[in-house]
């Protein structure tokens, strides 16, 4: 079972604002993605199907905190840790590192609260269910 993954990213231009500083809205992009690259090592995703149906996992609840700025081309390490899993929900932290004059600080916090779900394929509901058993068992809480 796993509770932590972590990947490195390079942040790109297209990612910084007018001052070269990473957008706010690209944390949240980069913990999702490490959050999909950390499922896909176990050999699950966010968009899943078993015997009862399609199943997913959409965000109730999401934040981080800025601690330093990441530049143009800074090389950032993500890690995420799984936090807790409930009955129906997994809580993920995350921390990005960086070097900063040969330092390896801590430039920001996050969290993300993933709820698991059905599809009703006729109307599109989403209906919170209990996280089936063949998902749980390869994810462990830190």
């Amino acid at each position: 079972m796993a509770s932590e993954y972590s990947i490195t990213r390079r942040v790109e231009f297209s990612e910084t604002d007018l001052a070269g500083i990473m957008h706010f809205t690209n944390y949240y992009r980069w913990m999702e993605i490490c959050e999909h690259e950390f499922l896909r090592s176990l050999g699950l995703s966010v968009d899943m199907e078993d015997e009862n149906g399609r199943f997913g996992w959409p965000r109730v609840k999401s934040s981080c905190r800025f601690k330093r700025p990441l530049r143009f081309e800074e090389e950032v390490e993500v890690k995420l840790m799984v936090a807790d899993i409930r009955e129906r929900s997994i809580s993920y932290a995350f921390q990005f590192w960086k070097e900063d004059e040969g330092e390896r600080v801590k430039a920001a916090v996050g969290e993300a609260v993933a709820a698991c779900v059905s599809f009703d394929q006729s109307t599109g509901v989403m209906i919170p269910i209990q996280i089936p058993e063949h998902f749980r068992s390869k994810i462990s809480q830190i």
